[in-house]
């Protein structure tokens, strides 16, 4: 049984240590880490996996060729019959090598900027924050804490890591950044699909009626995929990129589109799928190639994550403020976790705005509550 006065102890604990989170967090968005850069991703890694070990963690790397190792953090007894909380973040960022030039780490009128730093450099540090005041305060409870290094290019290696540890865990607590002020207790799915077509090359002015144009092609396709956007379901299409042609005096022989798909329902996953592999060319001189799909299930707004989140929302009325849910349409690790059915509670991360933009920040003020509510109900969850 916790009790009453713990979210309120670890808040008064967590004050004393805001020097702590900031260096520690400062450290961590100097450390550049785009998802493409292995090594700048491992650097930030090590300096993840020093802290955890300062605080008795038992790491177990997972080493990859193509992106970042993947980092499994354990803390609380080894030997426990309750089963783990696992908390889910990554230490990949958008920003290419260099931005820090442009772009530096500032603390200035009550906020932290620099890249990654709401997205979602700020969240790890919380988490191990919230690990330290728990530990300090003598809460003891299996926490495992992963890190993945290419979730914002879709998690194509962590993902089996992170459903494989998600199966053994009582809830999953993500640390992306908040929706405004609020816990996100559902996220759409979201896929990628490719376009390619190919058609036959000409000369435009000499011999036009030999060609068979890829891009007047792809145009009719895009037309009808738009199409596809049904908003009283919540399933947007987007094309988002469009290639194609090597001259303007020369039928193109080849165009793709890249195209972006939100679902909010599971059910609809089957649905898109078969009206893109239905796709066909009107023109027979030219051939259609479809590739891609869903990549991340829809995170719904199911009964295990309704049940942590009003829990959440009474412990940060202990805190003395208010708790908001929201829905987004970003998806994130814990569309994967909840739909294998664990209670998945997200944006438990930092308050800020500009993930991915350059003004990109996270408000200090908000920092230690939100630090205090993860650790309380880390504390609380059975």
């Amino acid at each position: 049984m916790v009790p009453a006065s713990l979210p309120t102890r670890l808040q008064s604990h967590l004050l004393t240590q805001s020097g702590w989170i900031e260096s520690h967090l400062r450290t961590l968005v100097q450390q550049e880490s785009p998802s493409e850069d292995r090594a700048s991703v491992n650097a930030a890694m090590l300096l993840a996996e020093t802290w955890a070990r300062e605080l008795g963690g038992r790491v177990k790397r997972h080493p990859q060729k193509l992106f970042g190792d993947v980092l499994e953090l354990r803390f609380g007894p080894a030997r426990s019959t309750r089963k783990p909380i696992l908390l889910l973040g990554h230490l990949d960022t958008v920003w290419p090598l260099g931005t820090l030039a442009t772009m530096p780490w500032t603390h200035h009128n009550g906020r932290y900027s620099g890249p990654g730093v709401l997205d979602m450099k700020a969240g790890v540090v919380m988490a191990l924050a919230a690990i330290s005041a728990l530990q300090q305060l003598n809460v003891s409870r299996p926490i495992t804490l992963l890190l993945n290094s290419e979730e914002e290019i879709g998690s194509p290696i962590s993902r089996p890591i992170t459903e494989r540890l998600a199966l053994t865990a009582a809830a999953v607590l993500v640390l992306e950044p908040a929706q405004g002020l609020a816990y996100k207790t559902a996220r759409k799915g979201v896929g990628q699909y490719t376009l390619t077509v190919t058609g036959v090359a000409a000369h435009s002015g000499v011999d036009f009626h030999h060609g068979h144009s890829a891009i007047l092609e792809l145009a009719r396709l895009i037309q009808t995929v738009s199409g596809f956007t049904n908003l009283s379901r919540k399933l947007t299409v987007n094309c988002g990129v469009i290639s194609g042609g090597t001259r303007s005096n020369v039928v193109p022989a080849h165009a793709s589109a890249e195209i972006d798909v939100r679902i909010a329902k599971a059910s609809d996953a089957a649905y898109i799928d078969r009206l893109f592999r239905r796709l066909k060319v009107s023109d027979p001189h030219c051939t259609l190639e479809i590739t891609g799909g869903i990549n991340r299930p829809p995170m719904e707004r199911k009964p295990g994550t309704v049940a942590l989140f009003k829990s959440a929302q009474s412990l940060a009325a202990q805190l003395g403020f208010h708790l908001d849910e929201a829905a987004t349409g970003g998806g994130s690790d814990g569309n994967f976790t909840a739909a294998l059915g664990i209670p998945t509670l997200d944006g438990m991360g930092a308050i800020g705005e500009g993930a991915h933009a350059p003004h990109e920040h996270v408000l200090v003020e908000h920092l230690i509550p939100r630090t205090a509510l993860l650790a309380a109900l880390i504390a609380t969850i059975e």
